[in-house]
């Protein structure tokens, strides 16, 4: 489906998202300055389905194939997010995705909560910054979406030996107190890791420039056997050729 809008003119981008960990899953974020905007995408969908009926029975087919599916519109908290504006999603190889549900009436207490946390994040001078998105609709109880892109998973490790930072700079204290309003206002929380699939995601060409050997790799050509224009290539040659491609087929049916 991405290769196909590749090709077209689409209303909207998407990044999409394979699960590692918790339930196989994907994952698409579709970035909207306003429902003013997304209202326009669900029409322009409509045009292009109508004028590409292939395209649209490649979308039935993709949803036949779904066991469930959920849609969630959520809002930017610029208010909430540490070093929002240094995230480059061009780059972005991993994402480390916190959903939480809050019990109702608990909204301040997590946005403090996080107030808290960023100025922590500074204190110890932390290299991954996070935003944070404020569920609208989709979700039953009120909930806010967390998003850590990552170049690498080695910035787990970073996270692992940050926890004595943070410790160390607000106080066992103060860390003890925040895990308490954590504890109490959320209703549920689950923190998952996915990976960025080029193929699954549809990108702007501006977007793309910024790591252009992940987004557009140039196709590596498949090798020839050099021959002259007119001459035969020996029989033995290509008993060896019928051979190596033998071989290959048998890897590829036993692995």
């Amino acid at each position: 489906m991405a290769r196909a809008c590749n090709r077209l003119e689409v209303p909207n981008s998407w990044i999409g998202l394979e699960s590692l960990t918790g339930p196989r899953e994907s994952l698409f974020f579709d970035p909207f300055d306003s429902f003013e905007q997304l209202e326009q995408s669900f029409d322009g969908w409509k045009q292009i389905y109508a004028a590409h009926p292939d395209l649209a029975r490649m979308q039935e087919e993709i949803d036949a194939l779904l066991i469930s599916e959920r849609t969630i519109v959520a809002v930017r908290r610029d208010d909430l997010g540490y070093h929002a504006d240094s995230i480059d999603l061009s780059e972005t190889r991993f994402m480390r995705v916190a959903e939480v549900r809050l019990a109702p009436g608990r909204e301040n207490e997590f946005v403090e909560t996080f107030k808290i946390l960023g100025e922590a994040f500074e204190k110890i001078k932390a290299d991954s910054p996070w935003v944070v998105y404020q569920v609208n609709l989709g979700m039953q109880s009120p909930g806010f979406l967390i998003f850590m892109p990552m170049y690498a998973l080695k910035q787990n490790d970073d996270l692992l030996s940050w926890k004595e930072n943070l410790q160390e700079a607000e106080g066992e204290e103060a860390m003890q107190r925040l895990q308490q309003i954590l504890r109490e206002s959320s209703a549920n929380t689950e923190s998952n890791l996915y990976a960025v699939d080029r193929e699954i995601s549809h990108v702007s060409k501006e977007f793309a420039a910024g790591d252009p050997n992940f987004w557009t790799p140039t196709p590596v050509p498949s090798a020839k056997p050099a021959a002259t224009k007119g001459s035969a290539i020996p029989a033995a040659d290509q008993d060896t050729t019928h051979a190596i491609a033998r071989k290959t087929r048998e890897r590829t049916r036993n692995r």
